[in-house]
């Protein structure tokens, strides 16, 4: 595989090279949060070669978890260097007990001192990060998001054609397995799926149930790009629990990165929050992990499904509110606004479905714009690095 730089690397990057205009004591934090395996400890390593000044490295992935004392010797090290373009990086950041206490103390210290030195933190629990962000650390930091690999990424990388990217995309070290789907998939849950839950939530969330958590992750992969009731839900899962449960559950898969929930685009508030979550799993691999990924290739409802998923991931990354629409049996796949301008998509892929939710939505909101995606149209935004430019530039 050749070497790939992602967005966020270069975005990252020109964050800390502007630090050089501000004022030491206006230093930021720079925090690189997204999903396991997608690159984001890759992307500071090649900005670390070429980097002006002394390194700090350190990972926070241990077998015990580190308390503050290893983020204060971390500190220390960076210090030890009399040099203002020290980079000091401390990945998995999340892992360290009461760490946004810690750091607020060494970064007001920092400041004071006027030392320039830069700091990169890393996380891939994004609920646990931010949590510590808002509750400590408000106004002294910058959040660069890492999203999974893009179909654009997949396809310099690796050849990729659509197909083979709605079937294996998200996670760039696998791919040397897609013509072994079995182990390929063992690879996903082994490598990804089991560290995700075992690492990043379960443990930080005290989730009562494991195994019904568990269960209700491989079903919530199950139905991508689908809306579906949590009543029906519970009662395809084995260990039963109640709807406020399972809806905790979705919201925790959300916050590490796994799955987006959509409400139902409304004017009406009550209207939102009492619908129906629809479900958007933010990779194929994810899916495919637990749904053979051969049923691309012989069931069109299915590749229709996949295809689909892939336009609201997409949006996803590009919009913080992705919503869909539904009236009756009239319905539109996904909703986004631009400037006040209200947008609604409609994914076509050939597989039996009507597109006159297109007219009713229009018909309620004579105000919006509306898009149909057929496969061609969808394949170029798949291919987009930047979803709402796209969109503004076809409207």
């Amino acid at each position: 595989m050749k070497e790939i730089f992602r967005d966020f690397k270069g975005l990252l990057e020109n964050r800390l090279l502007d630090l050089e205009r501000l004022a030491p004591s206006a230093n930021l934090l720079q925090v690189l949060l997204g999903p396991r395996q997608v690159g984001k400890t890759t992307a500071v390593q090649q900005i670390a070669k070429t980097w002006p000044g002394p390194i700090v490295f350190a990972s926070a992935d241990l077998p015990f978890a580190p308390d503050s004392e290893w983020v204060s010797t971390q500190w220390q090290k960076a210090r030890s260097y009399e040099n203002n373009k020290t980079l000091l990086i401390l990945d998995e950041i999340q892992k360290v007990h009461n760490w946004s206490s810690i750091i607020k103390v060494l970064i007001d210290e920092e400041r004071q001192r006027r030392s320039g030195m830069r700091i990169v933190l890393l996380g891939s629990a994004s609920w646990t990060i931010e949590e510590g962000l808002g509750d400590t650390l408000a106004g002294r930091f910058e959040i660069t998001r890492a999203y999974h690999w893009t179909y654009q990424e997949c396809m310099s990388a690796f050849g990729w054609d659509l197909k083979t990217f709605l079937k294996f995309g998200g996670y760039p070290v696998p791919a040397q397995f897609i013509d072994d789907a079995e182990r390929w998939q063992r690879f996903i849950l082994d490598s990804i799926v089991e560290p995700m839950l075992s690492k990043d939530i379960l443990p930080l969330k005290h989730i009562a149930k494991p195994a019904l958590f568990r269960q209700a992750f491989a079903l919530a992969m199950s139905y991508p790009a689908q809306e579906i009731a949590i009543h029906k839900m519970l009662g395809q899962l084995q260990d039963r629990g109640n709807s406020t449960t399972l809806k905790n559950y979705l919201d925790m898969m959300a916050t590490g990165y796994a799955i987006r929930l959509l409400e139902k685009y409304s004017t009406r508030l009550l209207s939102k929050k009492s619908s129906s979550p629809k479900l958007v799993p933010l990779c194929s691999a994810l899916v495919h992990a637990f749904v053979r990924p051969d049923l691309m290739d012989e069931d069109k409802e299915w590749f229709g499904r996949m295809f689909e998923n892939a336009i609201g991931a997409h949006l996803c990354k590009g919009f913080l509110e992705v919503s869909y629409w539904r009236e009756g049996k009239d319905e539109v796949d996904f909703v986004v606004v631009i400037d006040r301008q209200v947008i609604g998509i409609e994914v076509k892929s050939g597989r039996r479905k009507s597109t006159r939710g297109l007219s009713e939505f229009k018909n309620k909101f004579p105000a919006a714009k509306t898009v149909l995606m057929d496969l061609e149209l969808g394949e170029k935004f798949l291919l987009a690095p930047d979803a709402k430019k796209f969109l503004e530039n076809i409207l």
